[in-house]
């Protein structure tokens, strides 16, 4: 993997800490190759909600635990749905998180999300982890998307910015709790996958 040098955030939003292009395009594919690896090990699931309904990301995992959503609520579980153990971290993504984040505890889960180009994420908050003290690491691969992100309490202002393949956010601080989303996927402004959508990986420490 390329060396990284995020000293300090190219920019902030709402006091989360954006890396702009924190990846060249080198680690990129590596990375997207090692999350293809992950992915034969724990294949991707279309989860559904408590609602049943589909969510229209499709989600696996790596690390200690992985994200499970289905008729009885949203949980961490340390096994994917088929009773696999989740794949270990890839030492990609695991420098990622050494490198923006030198002082937090080791991630414990990397939550993957692969989003086609209809599909989007609604507001919502990184609050069933245990210790809010440990930020939550977020990479961009493939397709941009416009990322809002909003406040502690539900509703109110909002701002939103493009993310891009390679880009690095980090929630933490007071910008940890803040209702975030996706709105939407702009296909085909990246070459980095085989076809349109974007990964997104997101580490954090659950206990």
């Amino acid at each position: 993997m390329s060396e990284l040098h995020p000293s300090s955030a190219n920019r902030t939003i709402r006091g989360a800490k954006l890396h702009d292009g924190l990846l060249d395009p080198a680690a990129q594919l590596a990375m997207v190759a090692d999350i293809r690896a992950v992915a034969r090990d724990a294949p991707f699931v279309t989860p559904v909600t408590r609602f049943r309904r589909e969510m229209s990301v499709r989600m696996t995992a790596a690390g200690r635990f992985g994200w499970v959503t289905d008729r009885t609520g949203y949980r961490y579980e340390p096994r994917h749905p088929s009773g696999v153990a989740w794949p270990e971290i890839p030492a990609s993504v695991r420098a990622v998180w050494d490198a923006v984040a030198p002082n937090a505890r080791p991630p414990e889960s990397c939550l993957v999300n692969w989003y086609a180009p209809g599909a989007r994420m609604g507001m919502h908050q990184d609050r069933d982890e245990a210790d809010f003290d440990q930020p939550v690491v977020s990479i961009s691969l493939g397709d941009d998307a416009l990322f809002r992100i909003g406040n502690i309490a539900r509703g109110g202002p909002t701002e939103s910015v493009w993310l891009r393949s390679g880009d690095v956010l980090v929630m933490s601080g007071d910008a940890r709790l803040l209702h975030h989303g996706v709105d939407r996927i702009a296909a085909g402004t990246s070459t980095l996958l085989d076809g349109p959508g974007r990964i997104n990986l997101t580490l954090r420490v659950v206990t």
